[in-house]
Parts: structure tokens; sequence; C-alpha cells
């Protein structure tokens, strides 16, 4: 299970959500678990605005929401370049939970799209700290089809 890349179905983890437009329709998550949140916040916006509870502020999440649009678009535009199809994404919608419950959202949509999804690791670093994420995209079935037929597969 997907689960264990984030050690515990219990543990806190950040789940940025989109939906895909264009061409090819489906969803998307970029995943990580608090640690790396939180590292990747306080590159961003210093560690002068983290909360002692350990919960985020307004500036962070948006800050968070601010990394997940980063990284998701990147991924699109490298997806797109090299399919030759437009794909757009919603804004994100982004949760702090379980990394079971975090994950119940794309394996449910992964059950109704079809049988296929794209996982990859992504890992940040600077000369303190590594952190990784998880980037998962889940197209529709015709879109899979679509991707594949660009590819030339």
């Amino acid at each position: 299970s997907d689960v264990v890349l984030f050690r515990s179905a219990e543990n806190l983890v950040v789940g940025i959500l989109f939906t895909l437009e264009g061409q090819v329709d489906g969803m998307m998550m970029f995943m990580m678990n608090m640690d790396a949140a939180r590292h990747l916040v306080n590159l961003l916006v210093g560690s002068a605005y983290q909360k002692p509870s350990g919960e985020f502020s307004e500036m962070e999440i948006s800050a968070l929401n601010e990394i997940g649009n980063i990284i998701a678009g990147a991924y699109l535009s490298s997806l797109s370049s090299l399919t030759n199809i437009l794909i757009t994404s919603s804004v994100p919608y982004m949760a702090i939970d379980m990394a079971g419950a975090i994950l119940s959202v794309p394996a449910i949509e992964f059950g109704k799209m079809g049988d296929k999804a794209l996982l990859i690791e992504t890992e940040f670093g600077d000369e303190i700290q590594s952190v990784n994420g998880y980037f998962i995209l889940i197209p529709t079935i015709e879109s899979y089809g679509a991707i594949l037929s660009s590819l030339g597969l």
C-alpha cells in the first residue's frame, strides 16, 4: 500500500489535491509528511512564523498551497511538453490529515477512473536537510490512453 510511504496510516501528512482540465481529465495530488512540509515552509517564510503548537498559520498554509501549485505546474508543464497535450489544473485544495484518510481520496477516484496511476517521488534539499514528497497523477481511462498514444506507446 502507498500508505507505507508515510510509515503509518495514522501519520499526519499534507495533501494538496488538484483536478485536471484541458485535454486530460483526472486528478493529481502532492503529498508530504509534516516534517517535510514544516521544513519547506520555514525555508519560504522563516521559522519566526512558526506557532509553538506546531499548527500552520494562514501565511504558512498559503505558502504550502503555493509550493503545491509550483510543483504541480512544473510536472504538468513537463508532461504537456512531452506529450503535446494541453493539461491544466484547478486551484489547489489542501488538507492536513492522517495518511490513510488523505490517500483515500485518490484511491476512491482511482477505482472510478481506471487502474493506472503515476507516482513520482520528489526530493528537495538544501545544506541542512533533504525532504521527500510524492506526486500522484490519476488520469481517466480515456486520458491515460491519450497520454500513451501521444508517447507512441
